[in-house]
């Protein structure tokens, strides 16, 4: 084929060889534009009447650049782009971005901001699953369900942007601290709303837990075993789910969490069912740690006081000239961290959230590389689906919660 026809006609995917031999088999596009797609991808499937043979994963149609753009940006401009990567639990990201900047600056974080910290990141964690549990029961037929996790989103989505000023863009984090404290009251209508939170998980899990129709679905589906699990790179509630007790809350824990007590809930075989099970345990561990360091808040500042990582006082910037100057170099010029790199893994919504840095000392990075945990995810798709049937791919996607903005980048 001449080079001009290969651009000028669209390539479709291949049949695995045994396929082309094999006219009882055909491929079927699942997406990219589809209902039960949480985001955009598309699964090029191979079935042999309803069971799949094959499938060939195609990623890439939300691709916006965010590891280059960041090349583009002051240190300080990235933040508003981790909003966008998992834009369903967007503090987690901008935690780690910042974590990532603050051990290039050797920052101290006060103590007030890190379990502030852990409070706004484990509500979004919550919210997390929220979406994801409720969204994949929808697609098996239990809407009720759904709409009872999304009005628990909503008590909590509205604490966020108390605190942030936004619910998904959230923008909160600054290197050194936090860009607001929590406000007056917000501790009391924390615990009013997890207590809601928690009825609704109690109420969602005698609907669905035991449900036969519900089990039918995700019992023994999308099985993969802890040793696949690890060697296609899971982390987070995945691979938990296939009884790996891996959190890197516990393993490598960053801000307070060893200063706090909660379990790493874990299933047995690795099927859509355990995912279930870990993440709504999950949830209910996440509401233990937010009461515990609701409890264990400090007073005291949301910010270093480090120079030139958080900028000067509003009082010095408007009473002095040095003040001014150094609040103006910050601006234009930027951060600038020392020559260095840097890697820092938190846990995210969907697993193991790491960001890779590189600084040559200026004000803008030279690299930014992201590990978005559901990338792995996607990759083990075929592992999961082959030989079950078509209808087995929606609660099997729908049990990894791609998120298409934290996945293609």
């Amino acid at each position: 084929m001449s080079m001009e026809s290969a651009l000028a006609e669209p390539q479709l995917s291949r049949l695995p060889l045994e396929a082309e031999e094999d006219t009882s088999i055909m491929a079927i596009e699942v997406g990219p534009a589809h209902p039960a797609m949480h985001g955009i991808v598309r699964f090029t499937t191979y079935v042999d009447g309803e069971t799949i043979v094959d499938m060939v994963p195609e990623i890439g149609y939300l691709h916006r650049g965010f590891e280059k753009e960041s090349e583009n940006s002051k240190w300080i401009q990235v933040i508003p782009y981790t909003d966008r990567l998992n834009y369903v639990s967007p503090l987690l990201n901008n935690i780690g971005y910042s974590m990532a900047v603050e051990k290039l600056f050797g920052a101290e974080v006060p103590r007030r901001a890190e379990y502030t910290r852990v409070i706004m990141g484990e509500i979004s964690r919550i919210t997390d699953h929220l979406t994801c549990v409720g969204a994949a029961a929808m697609e098996v037929g239990a809407f009720t369900f759904f709409l009872w996790f999304i009005k628990a989103r909503e008590y909590l989505w509205e604490l966020i942007e108390q605190v942030s000023g936004a619910r998904m863009t959230t923008n909160w984090t600054r290197f050194g601290g936090n860009a607001t404290d929590l406000p007056d009251g917000f501790l009391d209508d924390l615990q009013e709303r997890l207590d809601k939170v928690k009825d609704i998980l109690d109420e969602c899990d005698k609907l669905l837990s035991k449900n036969k129709i519900f089990i039918d679905r995700v019992k023994d589906v999308g099985t993969i075993s802890k040793e696949d699990a690890l060697s296609f790179g899971f982390s987070g509630p995945m691979l938990r789910a296939c009884g790996v007790p891996f959190d890197v809350r516990r393993s490598d824990p960053h801000s307070v969490y060893d200063e706090l007590d909660f379990e790493i809930p874990v299933g047995t075989v690795g099927d859509c069912f355990d995912r279930y099970l870990v993440r709504m345990e999950e949830m209910r561990q996440s509401i233990s740690i937010i009461e515990q360091a609701a409890d264990k808040m400090p007073y005291g500042p949301i910010m270093t006081d480090q120079r030139w990582v958080d900028y000067p006082d509003k009082k010095e910037v408007y009473g002095n000239i040095e003040g001014l100057i150094e609040h103006f170099k910050m601006v234009m010029e930027g951060h600038q961290p020392p020559e260095g790199e840097a890697y820092v893994a938190v846990e995210g919504g969907n697993g193991e959230v790491g960001f890779y840095v590189v600084s040559d000392g200026s004000g803008d990075p030279v690299r930014v590389r992201l590990r978005p945990p559901c990338f792995n995810y996607v990759q083990a798709m075929r592992h999961m689906t082959i030989g079950h049937y078509i209808a087995d791919i929606v609660p099997i996607f729908g049990s990894i919660n791609m998120i298409g903005g934290e996945l293609d980048r």
